[in-house]
Order: structure tokens, then C-alpha cells, then sequence
């Protein structure tokens, strides 16, 4: 079985954790410490928010200013519209910022917002 570590570089760590909490995310104790913080997103998906000192140990360059810069697209599907919207609203009350107006296409619903940092995270409805 597959697993998946995104890793993304954060400038505060414990406001990091505190933002991805209120999004109802937990967290793996055995892979967090004062440097990284393993975010459990689902059985075998995993996003390790590290601090940037510890980030550039596995980067080579510099790191993107995602504040500025659109380093990538972190989609996360959602079962009902209605969940979109509310971790959208839990997003932005936790004090992540607006990205991309919603969209529907077709049978796709989504919304995006930006993370303490500027990471983009996207949430995506496909109705069956």
C-alpha cells in the first residue's frame, strides 16, 4: 500500500497546527515535534507541516513564497457540497485568506482558500 507526505514549509509551526485543528485535521504524535508536525488527512495521506529551518534540510534552493507564487495545488475531495462549504468557512474563520471564487462545473463543485502561509488548498464535490 501507497502512502503520501506532502511537505510544505511553514513560519510558525504551532499556528500552523492551531489553523489545520480548527479545519478538524488531527495530528500523528509519533512524527511531531517543535520542528514538524505530521497532519493526518486520511488513512495513507499525510501533509508534514515543517518549519522553514527544517524544510530546507530536504530542499535544494530556495523556498517559494506561496504568498506570491502558486507552488502548487494541495485539491482535497469532500462528500457533499455542503462540506466544501463549511471547511471553507472554518478556512477563512481560522485566518486563512479567499484564493478562488467557488466553481461548478458540470458535476465538480469546489472552493479554495490559502493556508497561515499562502499554500493553496482546494476542496472538490464530484457528484456520481
Amino acid at each position: 500500500m501507497r502512502m503520501i507526505f506532502v511537505n510544505l514549509p511553514v513560519k510558525d509551526l504551532n499556528a500552523s497546527k492551531d489553523f489545520f485543528t480548527a479545519l478538524d485535521f488531527g495530528f500523528n504524535a509519533d512524527y511531531t515535534d517543535e520542528q514538524a508536525a505530521c497532519m493526518i488527512v486520511d488513512e495513507n495521506i499525510f501533509v508534514m507541516l515543517l518549519t522553514e529551518e527544517r524544510f530546507k534540510d530536504f530542499i535544494n534552493g530556495d523556498i517559494a513564497d506561496a504568498a506570491s507564487t502558486t507552488e502548487a495545488i494541495n485539491c482535497l475531495s469532500a462528500n457533499s457540497k455542503d462540506e466544501v462549504d463549511t471547511t471553507i468557512e472554518k478556512a477563512l474563520a481560522a485566518g486563512g485568506s479567499e484564493w478562488k471564487p467557488k466553481m461548478e462545473h458540470g458535476p465538480m463543485y469546489s472552493a479554495s482558500f490559502q493556508d497561515l502561509d499562502g499554500h493553496v488548498w482546494e476542496l472538490m464535490h464530484m457528484a456520481t
